[in-house]
């Protein structure tokens, strides 16, 4: 198992331990951080495009992770993500919003334990 695998394993099971009943939550952070625009980087970049660059570089950062509110996640993904992620997991996009607010943090931080982002391998032809 190599390293990005490693740490995709611990994200997982960091999303399994906050997604609680709402499995279909978890799943969709997983898609959210790997497979979605730009996966992890471009997750940074929407937090950054919303103003809130500072608070996804302390999940990246060794240091303390601070908190998340539903409002921020909001500002940061953008209403219509969270309605199509509520639609998919049968939740209020009030309610994706407060369980993100606690999951992300953790998951940034669990796929960033150097404080950094993992640099991923170019394709090669």
């Amino acid at each position: 198992m190599g390293f990005l695998d490693q740490l995709k394993a611990q994200a997982e099971g960091a999303v399994q331990k906050f997604s609680g009943e709402h499995p279909q939550l978890g799943q969709e952070v997983m898609n959210l951080v790997h497979s979605g625009p730009g996966g992890l980087s471009g997750l940074v970049q929407r937090f950054q495009a919303g103003g809130l660059g500072h608070l996804i570089q302390s999940w990246i950062s060794t240091g303390p992770n601070q908190p998340a509110s539903a409002q921020q996640i909001t500002q940061a993904l953008g209403g219509d993500q969270l309605r199509q992620m509520a639609a998919r997991v049968g939740l209020d996009p009030n309610v994706v919003a407060q369980r993100l607010s606690t999951i992300l943090p953790q998951v940034v931080d669990h796929l960033t334990p150097n404080g950094q982002l993992p640099q991923v391998a170019a394709p090669q032809q």
